[in-house]
């Protein structure tokens, strides 16, 4: 083992070896690659991506991108495609094969059997003279000059290149379909991206008591209604209608022992903050959090077809991983 070697080197060496392979890509995309994505926008079916050895770990990734951005897309080993796996095609499907030369055995045994199911067949390859390219209804070009390896051997620049490439056909199919953000979080509901675009208020404050309080309220009630409920606050209802007046928190409660001499005729009418801040329960949890943020607090009245109907608090958004 040779430590002595320089391993900043070696790694920035690799880095820009990738960067010039994809950037050398931006030149095959033509005609091609333009009716390639018109073909697959036009079926009825799903993408059908494989490969053999690495290609087939980056179509698996390129499967995983498509299903993620709205094109439904199966992974089939081109190996295992001989050996009974060719079922999963059917008539209205379009397949990807990726494959750095083209010529593997595997690829030459596939090739013909796919040919023969009558589906359209892109090839995303490194050589476009191999008999994958040739067989192919449409040349997705990979080629690369040179391999990462130092002995231009192992797979770096060339799965990389590939990897690319499956990136701008899946953000073309999600440029031509209209692919929202919407549409992403509802195939991210897990993640917190996801909680991000699909998580509303009201899907979190009624895991809360709900602290309230007439304008008569004394010092007592306030207290305990604040204490029991324990959110760091209450509301302040009118007590004829019950109609939303103000908020107590806390900090409320705090400045009261600094301003009045006597506790004793307190009631909530007189330290409350009158026309509090408030979020429909309709809003998405992240305009809650931005409200809070941009106010400094840590809860907010939530309201109901603008009626009082609960709080949401900070840690509420903080268990979400919205925070």
């Amino acid at each position: 083992m040779n430590i002595a070697k320089d391993i900043k080197l070696i790694a920035k060496k690799v880095l820009e070896d990738e960067a010039i392979a994809i950037q050398n890509l931006i030149k095959f995309v033509n005609s091609d690659f333009e009716d390639c994505i018109r073909a697959i926008l036009a079926i009825k079916g799903r993408v059908v991506v494989t490969g053999i050895g690495k290609s087939a770990h980056i179509a698996a990734k390129i499967v995983a991108t498509l299903n993620s951005t709205g094109t439904p897309a199966l992974f089939m080993h081109a190996a295992d495609a001989i050996h009974g796996d060719l079922g999963m095609i059917q008539k209205d499907d379009f397949v990807i094969c990726l494959s750095k030369s083209g010529n593997t055995p595997e690829i030459k045994v596939l090739t013909p059997l796919l040919k023969r199911k009558e589906v359209k067949l892109a090839a995303l390859v490194g050589n476009v003279n191999s008999y994958l390219a040739q067989n192919a209804d449409y040349i997705l070009n990979a080629t690369v000059d040179k391999e990462a390896c130092p002995h231009n051997l192992a797979p770096t620049s060339s799965t990389t290149a590939a990897l690319a490439l499956g990136d701008a056909l899946a953000v073309c199919l999600l440029e031509a379909r209209d692919f929202s953000t919407r549409d992403f979080a509802e195939l991210h509901p897990g993640g917190s991206l996801g909680k991000q675009l699909y998580l509303k208020v009201c899907d979190i404050y009624k895991q809360h008591e709900v602290p309230m309080v007439s304008e008569n309220a004394n010092l007592k009630e306030i207290i305990i209604q604040i204490s029991s409920k324990r959110l760091g606050a209450t509301a302040v209802l009118t007590a004829e209608s019950g109609t939303l007046t103000g908020i107590i928190t806390d900090g409320d409660l705090r400045r009261m022992l600094t301003q009045y001499e006597s506790l004793q005729s307190i009631t909530a009418a007189d330290i409350m903050t009158r026309n509090p801040l408030t979020i429909d329960e309709d809003e998405y949890a992240t305009a809650a959090l931005a409200l809070m943020q941009k106010k400094n607090i840590t809860q907010l009245i939530v309201t109901k077809s603008s009626i009082f109907a609960g709080f949401i608090h900070l840690h509420d958004l903080l268990k979400e991983g919205l925070v």
